[in-house]
């Protein structure tokens, strides 16, 4: 009776140690294969680490470059600090109604700026939303206001403010110095 009883305690000790092998069999292959996955992709190159990043520290300057916005172009001079202009001539002109008026308004426009291309090309791009700021400026105007001999003046500087209102609005960064009325005429 003892070896009996040795044989069914040897028979019920097998299926336990055997699932138990079997588990730790399982948890050895995947450890394996999420090591040899981390190995292949590059996980432990301490190289790719580093070189992830400078390029990390590149796109942060770069990002940093652009919110500073355009630079001044300087003229090669000995002379004290002189600047270039850059100008720009708006496609179309602008034509609105007098407030309160049967007259109208009709001017064409040009921009001047120190700063780099950037500022035309923000220009160019954002044309729509310029042109309907100073088509509002120009509406408000009224036949009083066009007696004044420093009209045009005055208006010039009120598009120049609503221009780089709008633009730094839109680009984070306005740019424009003057503006200039290249024609002008009230019918």
């Amino acid at each position: 009776m003892s070896e009996e009883a040795t044989e069914d305690e040897d028979k019920k000790k097998s299926p336990i140690l055997k699932i138990i092998l079997m588990v730790v069999g399982l948890l050895l292959i995947v450890g394996i294969t999420v090591g040899a996955t981390l190995f292949a992709s590059g996980f432990f190159d301490a190289e790719k680490e580093q070189d992830a990043e400078e390029a990390l520290a590149e796109l942060e300057a770069q990002a940093a470059e652009a919110a500073a916005g355009p630079e001044k172009v300087q003229l090669d001079s000995p002379e004290a600090s002189k600047f270039q202009q850059s100008y720009y001539q708006l496609e179309k002109e602008l034509t609105s109604n007098v407030a309160n008026s049967r007259k109208v308004m009709q001017a064409s426009v040009a921009i001047m700026t120190h700063y780099d291309d950037r500022v035309i090309e923000n220009v160019e791009k954002h044309v729509f939303a310029l042109r309907n700021a100073m088509l509002t400026v120009m509406s408000q105007q009224t036949e009083a206001d066009l007696i004044d001999p420093q009209f045009r003046a005055n208006l010039a500087e009120e598009f120049k403010l609503v221009m780089n209102a709008e633009l730094e609005a839109l680009e984070d960064f306005g740019g424009i110095e003057a503006v200039y009325l290249t024609e002008f005429v009230v019918q």
